[in-house]
């Protein structure tokens, strides 16, 4: 062999070997974005489940009266995810629109009877001497402030309702789950926080504090019932206030991420 055949030779041996090396690199990375992109398709197939699994927990929780401790943490992780994701900003959107929509197509009558009843312990403040329990449970999963964001989303939302509705010429029943005592506070709240012009503000007397929260509310509805009043619709996060007789023609559930019964987080 000629040293010129010779050189020939070794140049396409070096370019071969070239060409194995560059194709199993290509491969390698190749095989790595697979693996990847099967390991995000795991995640987001897992997250998703544990929503699902989470969103009918809280209602079997809700309907159940159960306590937030009896939660799975998962859940009280995936609550955590759906503020701060803006997932419950979107369904607090939703929700309105469809409350929106309904509204739209319906005119309080000239009687002045037809009423819209609104739970203001969504966004209501607690009293200066209480902390939340929730509060110092929820800052486990990281999110120290989602409580608070929760509500500053949903009394947004809701005072943008509440401002129409009043417009509209509807008459707005505002109730709590708060004793009477607090009634002066939680005036001076409401109106500093743009909801005034209200035609009752109903909490509860002494002697029903110790009463079902259901309980408590279909005695209120059956009250304005007796009055003559027409319940056009009741919007509120909490199934206790949207259960039982007298509920009117409409009821909304806003959202929430976790349910604590006589509280929502």
């Amino acid at each position: 062999m000629t040293s010129f055949a010779a050189t020939l030779f070794l140049a396409a041996l070096v370019t071969c070997g070239v060409l194995l090396v560059t194709l199993l690199i290509a491969l390698t990375v190749m095989l790595q974005s697979c693996e990847s992109r099967n390991a995000g398709i795991v995640e987001i197939s897992k997250a998703n489940e544990n929503y699902n699994y989470c969103k009918i927990f809280s209602l079997h929780a809700e309907l159940n009266s159960l306590d937030v401790d009896q939660f799975p943490e998962i859940c009280r992780i995936t609550a955590v995810q759906y503020i701060k994701e803006g997932q419950y900003a979107k369904d607090l959107n939703l929700t309105m629109g469809v409350a929106e929509n309904y509204f739209n197509g319906v005119r309080p009558l000239e009687d002045g009877l037809d009423m819209v009843l609104m739970d203001i312990d969504d966004f209501l403040p607690l009293t200066s001497h209480c902390t939340d329990p929730l509060q110092s449970r929820i800052s486990q999963f990281g999110c120290g402030d989602c409580l608070q964001e929760a509500k500053n989303l949903k009394q947004i939302f809701i005072l943008k309702l509440y401002t129409k509705l009043q417009a509209g010429g509807w008459k707005l029943i505002l109730f709590s789950r708060k004793p009477e005592k607090q009634r002066n506070a939680t005036i001076e709240y409401l109106i500093s926080a743009g909801y005034g012009g209200w035609s009752s503000l109903v909490m509860r007397l002494e002697d029903e504090m110790q009463m079902d929260s259901r309980e408590y509310f279909s005695r209120l509805r059956n009250s304005l019932q007796k009055q003559s009043c027409r319940i056009t619709a009741v919007i509120s996060s909490q199934m206790d206030a949207l259960t039982g007789p007298y509920s009117g023609n409409r009821m909304f559930k806003l959202p929430s991420p976790i349910y604590q019964h006589g509280a929502l987080f």
